[in-house]
C-alpha cells in the first residue's frame, strides 16, 4: 500500500469544503481580507473579522444578535453573547494583529470561514468557523480550531 502524506494545512481545507458541500453551500472565489464582499452576509461576516482586528468593540457589539450564542471544541457549548465576551472578546481580541480570510463560502444566511490569524506575539494559527446571520447581525457561531489550537496558540505564545 503507497502512503501519502497530507499536511495539516490541506487536510483542514479539504474538511472545510467538504463541511460547505455536505451543508450545500456555494463557494465564492478565495476571499482574502480587503476583496469585495459578493453578498450581504458576507458583508456582514467581513465587518465581524475586522472588528476583531481593528479591536473595535463598539462594532463587535452591535454585530450580535441579542440571543447569539457560540460554540467551540473547548467545552463552549451555545454560551451566551455576555459570556462569550468576557471569555473571548476581552481575553483574545488584544492577541491578534490581522486575520486572513482564506475562504468565505455563503448561502442565504449562513457562512464557512477560514482563516489564517496572526497574532501580536508573531505566531499565527487556521480555524474555520460556521456562522449564522439573521437581520444583518450574527446570530450564532461555531469555532472549530486548528493548529495548536485556539485560544491557547494566541494567549501562550505558541
Amino acid at each position: 500500500m503507497t502512503r501519502i502524506g497530507v499536511s495539516r494545512r490541506k487536510a483542514l481545507e479539504a474538511g472545510a469544503c467538504a463541511l460547505a458541500a455536505a451543508a450545500g453551500l456555494w463557494a465564492t472565489e478565495s476571499a482574502h481580507a480587503g476583496t469585495e464582499p459578493g453578498t450581504a452576509t458576507e458583508a456582514i461576516i467581513r465587518r465581524w473579522y475586522k472588528a476583531w482586528v481593528e479591536k473595535d468593540e463598539g462594532q463587535f457589539q452591535a454585530l450580535m444578535t441579542d440571543d447569539f450564542t457560540f460554540t467551540s471544541a473547548a467545552g463552549d457549548d451555545h454560551i451566551s453573547r455576555s459570556t462569550f465576551k468576557t471569555q473571548c472578546w476581552d481575553t483574545q481580541a488584544k492577541l491578534i494583529e490581522r486575520s486572513d480570510l482564506e475562504r468565505v463560502i455563503t448561502s442565504g444566511d449562513e457562512a464557512f470561514v477560514k482563516y489564517l490569524c496572526h497574532t501580536t506575539n508573531g505566531k499565527s494559527f487556521r480555524n474555520v468557523e460556521y456562522l449564522r446571520v439573521r437581520d444583518g447581525k450574527v446570530e450564532a457561531l461555531e469555532c472549530y480550531f486548528g493548529g495548536a489550537g485556539y485560544p491557547s496558540a494566541a494567549s501562550k505564545g505558541m
